[in-house]
C-alpha cells in the first residue's frame, strides 16, 4: 500500500508542475473532443494510450530536469544536453499523439 500513496503523491507533485499541467489540460481536452465527435472504442484506446504516453513522458522530462538541477545548480552543457534530449522525447510523443489524434477526427468528420 505504501507503494501506491508514493506513486499517488508523485502525480500530486507532478501535477504542481506547469509543463505536466498544460499536458493534463490539453490531454482532457481531447477527451471532450473525443466525446463531442464520438469516438469508437477503439479510438478510444488510441486517445487514453496517447494522452498516457504524452502526460508521463512529460513526468519523466520533470523528474530529470529536477535531477539535473540538483546535481549541478550552475550551467553545465552537459546536463544541458540531458534536459534537451528528454524534451524531445516529450514532443515526439506530442507529435505521434497529435497525428493519431487528428486521424481519428478527420476519419469522423469526412
Amino acid at each position: 500500500m505504501k507503494k501506491f500513496k508514493d506513486a499517488f503523491n508523485g502525480i500530486a507533485i507532478a501535477f504542481k508542475h506547469k509543463a505536466v499541467l498544460v499536458q493534463l489540460i490539453l490531454g482532457l481536452l481531447a477527451i471532450i473532443g473525443g466525446i463531442i465527435i464520438k469516438l469508437d472504442i477503439y479510438e478510444w484506446m488510441l486517445f487514453i494510450i496517447c494522452i498516457s504516453l504524452v502526460i508521463s513522458s512529460e513526468i519523466f522530462n520533470t523528474a530529470i530536469e529536477k535531477i539535473g538541477d540538483y546535481l549541478n545548480i550552475e550551467k553545465d552543457e552537459r546536463i544541458k544536453v540531458i534536459k534537451d534530449l528528454s524534451s524531445a522525447a516529450v514532443l515526439v510523443n506530442s507529435i505521434a499523439s497529435l497525428i493519431i489524434c487528428i486521424i481519428c477526427v478527420l476519419r469522423r468528420i469526412l
